[in-house]
């Protein structure tokens, strides 16, 4: 039999570093960490990107790589090595003081059961004892009544015990109220023990982080203190559209839900020539849509990237909703809304990206495709773990119906995502692996995702295109085999 060539891949099967290019990073979590793996991969090999979109976790990665800070993102100090990560989407303090609380008021009360219960034992050994003949043996009943007859007397448990449950008690009712009194602002409807009640995860070690190492990026030599998020924002902004078009510097889109107003708002600095693309409309209602919804950061709505990027790393119902306050001049009047993740928001981001020129798209996930059948594994228990297994189910569902969509609007489509993933959204303590039968650590998801990078996208994909990568500095190739 003679060997023929394989045939050359079609064109919506390759790359071209000519093609106006986008990545998006979606995912919530730990996925981030899989993102920078991707993204180290793309820079070692030299990969064009012009635009980087970002939703959930998804727009940490973008921030640092619009502004030439990617390896920010995986050095040795770098935001996923920190050791903040562990507290990220840890339980709120109300929470777990109210848990605590509970389980201590629980473990006292169970105390005296716990005395009389003794007894099931100590009557039957002190039995057998007896019946042997045991010369050592002591008279267990007679001391187990002289026990509970101590602790039963007026001053021992009768006493303490209501006072220790009620401190318990009282240290929880405290922390509730003060939950409760800084959750009493602003706008609110039904009882107020439900507005008590806060949501039982926190995004706020997630969002300080970001903001912490973005400051290494942005500040100037003769800064000293570390402004607010909202001020970095701004900072981050003018950098950015200083350095569009310089190597390194990438046009940047965020998106995040609206919940009062019921629709996907987009923040978006792209360059100067793209501008109208993403503000004009042909039609009056069109264009009124697009003020309701698109946030030029080049213009006065710069002041709306940190609220932004709070918003895409609240998780809905798990963690506070965002609020932001509108200019009293823009289309919301000065209004102030909710504003969370939403893992669906991907379509959304696909749509905007078509719409800004877009030839070639990137999906970077890290939710793990259905293995058909026989790949069952035991459902998780705990909390953050069960949210976590929701999560990752619904956005490989998004992903799988966003990219099917893509096609029809942008060219060339590529996907890098894993195979396999057996550690959740939340859990930044690392998991378990069912298949290998042990421990995963999630530092473990930066080598996944670069190793995915390779083979999925760099090795198959730009190595078939048979073009050298823009930005390679003369004689030395930007992609290379692992």
């Amino acid at each position: 039999m003679i060997d023929r060539p394989s045939p050359p891949p079609s064109s919506a099967d390759t790359y071209s570093p000519h093609l106006r290019t986008a990545l998006v990073l979606t995912g919530t979590g730990t996925a981030g960490i899989y993102h920078a793996g991707v993204l180290r991969a793309l820079d070692e090999a030299g990969v064009k990107i012009d635009i980087v979109a970002g939703r959930g976790i998804g727009v940490i990665g973008a921030l640092f790589s619009a502004i030439d800070g990617a390896e920010r993102l995986w050095d040795d100090t770098g935001f996923w090595r920190d050791p903040a990560i562990g507290s990220f989407y840890g339980w709120r303090l109300a929470m777990r003081v109210a848990c605590w609380a509970l389980g201590v008021s629980a473990a006292i009360v169970v105390v005296p059961i716990g005395t009389m219960a003794i007894g099931l034992v100590v009557f039957p050994i002190d039995f057998v004892l007896k019946m042997v003949g045991s010369l050592g043996a002591t008279d267990l009943v007679a001391w187990y009544v002289r026990v509970v007859q101590a602790a039963f007397a007026s001053g021992a448990l009768p006493t303490w015990l209501p006072r220790l449950v009620f401190l318990a008690l009282l240290s929880a009712a405290v922390v509730a109220a003060a939950s409760a009194a800084s959750r009493m602002k602003g706008r609110g409807r039904g009882p107020w023990w439900w507005r008590a009640v806060p949501p039982p995860l926190s995004a706020d070690a997630a969002t300080a982080l970001c903001w912490r190492l973005v400051w290494d990026l942005v500040r100037g030599a003769a800064d000293r203190s570390r402004p607010q998020p909202a001020e970095l924002g701004r900072r981050y902004v003018e950098r950015l559209a200083e350095n569009l078009g310089q190597p390194g510097f990438r046009e940047l889109l965020v998106v995040a839900h609206d919940v009062d107003a019921h629709r996907d708002l987009v923040f978006a600095l792209v360059a100067e020539s793209r501008r109208r693309d993403l503000m004009r409309r042909e039609t009056i209602a069109a264009a009124e849509v697009r003020r309701a919804e698109v946030f030029d950061l080049a213009g006065p709505a710069r002041g709306h990237l940190a609220d932004a990027v709070a918003a895409a790393l609240a998780v809905p119902v798990a963690t506070d909703l965002e609020p932001i306050s509108f200019a009293p001049d823009s289309y919301w009047r000065g209004e102030t809304h909710r504003l969370c993740d939403r893992p669906a928001a991907l379509g959304r981001i696909i749509d905007e990206l078509a719409d800004l020129g877009v030839d070639q798209l990137i999906i970077v996930s890290a939710a793990p495709a259905s293995e058909g059948p026989h790949a069952l594994a035991a459902p998780r228990v705990d909390g953050r773990a069960r949210l976590g297994e929701y999560v990752h189910s619904a956005e490989a569902a998004v992903l799988r119906d966003a990219t099917a969509i893509a096609v029809r609007s942008v060219p060339r489509v590529f996907t890098i995502r894993p195979a396999h993933n057996p550690i959740g959204p939340f859990d930044f303590g690392g998991g378990y692996d069912d298949r290998s039968d042990r421990p995963g650590r999630i530092i473990e998801l930066l080598d996944l995702g670069c190793q995915d990078a390779y083979h999925q996208f760099i090795e198959p994909v730009v190595g078939a295109s048979g073009e050298r990568l823009s930005g390679a500095q003369e004689g030395q190739p930007r992609w290379r085999d692992r």
